[in-house]
């Protein structure tokens, strides 16, 4: 990036008229890449960088550790910034809304370090929903981090509440139930602790949850956000305040991303609206295909839509792993082609088995990451490694068939 603007880790500050989604995802990250007679955004695989003014990068350093501003001026060291993570970061805080974002090397990462910076108010305790990502799960009951947490239903947040609250922290839709939640109303209940939101399934195309009241949004950009299961990676979309603590844990911690990472993240953004959009539509018409199949005892799809489909299966589901062929039978979501995991198996085998029942994550769930794949082709696969199962349950038309954020239609 051109050293000569007031910012060199971000593009020019002048923000662009309000703009749709789909014309940020391509153009936000990059707006002044016109004006330095370049097309494709540069890649600054660079660690470190030369300077001449020891004195003066040595006050900058002292700026950053002070208060976790950027550094005005040249680029530093790869573990404060860089340059092509930084217009990933741009990129997605406009498409959440927020006025920064902060990119790290998963989204464990991210969790960790929003967690590390209450825990450094003496904030230890959290109060959150389940299910949440079985991980995130772990690291908040596992008290890994020197955290506390309670768990309740969404209603029971306020009262949960105590004057060491350092977050309230939900997914919606939830991973892998697709449960969702009135994030409005979950934000209300939080008063003045801040919410952080998982939107990991949803992206900001179906979703903004800072719109709501979340402060933080936090993503698995592992997933949807690059798109292409080639980049691992974490980012929290949130205010400036919390942005500056949030490089702070990440210089001292060295959770960066890769500058080959923010690239690909960039990359991906581009296309998200119309793969979230094509993903969305097929994942819409294998609900309804598995909801009316007498194989399947209950779908699970979410009001807002998405890529996302969970189902429960009358029969064995790991015999449904392992008969799928076009399906990929693997961990992760989000990516071009459709992948199919056992939640209680792998994605949330850490969570004690009555924890994860309570959170309506059955034995018998199958989790599908729609990809973008034609729809005959998925159904073919899907039905043939269903199986020929007997009949167990009452036909359609005398029955509920697909649930929808938890309820019932």
């Amino acid at each position: 990036m051109d050293s000569g603007t007031p910012n060199a880790y971000r593009v020019p500050a002048s923000r662009p008229a309000p703009r749709k989604l789909a014309t940020e995802a391509v153009h936000a990250g990059r707006d002044d890449l016109a004006r330095q007679g370049l097309h494709a955004p540069p890649i600054d695989l660079s660690t470190t960088y030369p300077s001449y003014d020891s004195r003066g990068e040595a006050a900058r350093i002292d700026a950053f550790a002070a208060d976790g501003a950027e550094p005005e001026g040249p680029p530093v060291y790869g573990r404060l910034g860089n340059p092509t993570v930084a217009r990933f970061e741009t990129a997605l805080a406009r498409l959440e809304g927020t006025g920064s974002a902060v990119a790290f090397a998963s989204g464990m990462a991210a969790l960790t370090a929003v967690l590390l910076v209450r825990n450094a108010l003496g904030l230890r305790h959290v109060v959150a929903v389940r299910p949440l990502y079985g991980c995130s799960d772990h690291l908040l009951t596992a008290g890994l981090l020197g955290s506390e947490v309670t768990w309740v239903d969404p209603a029971g947040i306020a009262d949960a509440l105590r004057p060491d609250t350092g977050l309230v922290m939900v997914e919606s839709p939830a991973n892998p139930t697709l449960a969702e939640i009135d994030l409005r109303a979950v934000a209300h209940a939080c008063g003045s602790v801040p919410l952080l939101a998982d939107n990991t399934f949803a992206t900001p195309v179906l979703q903004r949850p800072a719109e709501q009241g979340a402060r933080l949004v936090l993503h698995s950009a592992t997933k949807y956000l690059g798109g292409h299961g080639d980049v691992m990676a974490g980012v929290v979309a949130c205010d400036e305040e919390f942005a500056r603590q949030l490089r702070q844990v990440r210089f001292a911690t060295g959770g960066v991303l890769h500058p080959l990472a923010g690239y690909l993240l960039l990359r991906g953004l581009s296309t998200l609206p119309v793969r979230v959009a094509a993903a969305s539509a097929n994942a819409a018409e294998l609900a309804r295909r598995l909801a009316a199949d007498p194989r399947v005892a209950r779908v699970h799809y979410p009001r807002i839509g998405g890529a996302m489909v969970a189902f429960e299966v009358l029969g064995d589901p790991h015999e449904v792993i392992a008969a799928v062929r076009l399906v990929t039978p693997a961990v992760s979501l989000g990516s071009v082609d459709t992948l199919i995991q056992h939640p209680a198996s792998i994605s949330h085998r850490i969570v004690a088995p009555a924890d994860r029942h309570g959170a309506g994550v059955s034995d018998q769930l199958l989790r599908l990451s729609v990809g973008l794949e034609d729809v005959e082709d998925l159904w073919a696969d899907l039905d043939g490694a269903l199986g020929a199962r007997t009949v167990l349950r009452a036909p359609a038309a005398g029955r509920e068939a697909v649930t929808r954020g938890g309820v019932r239609r």
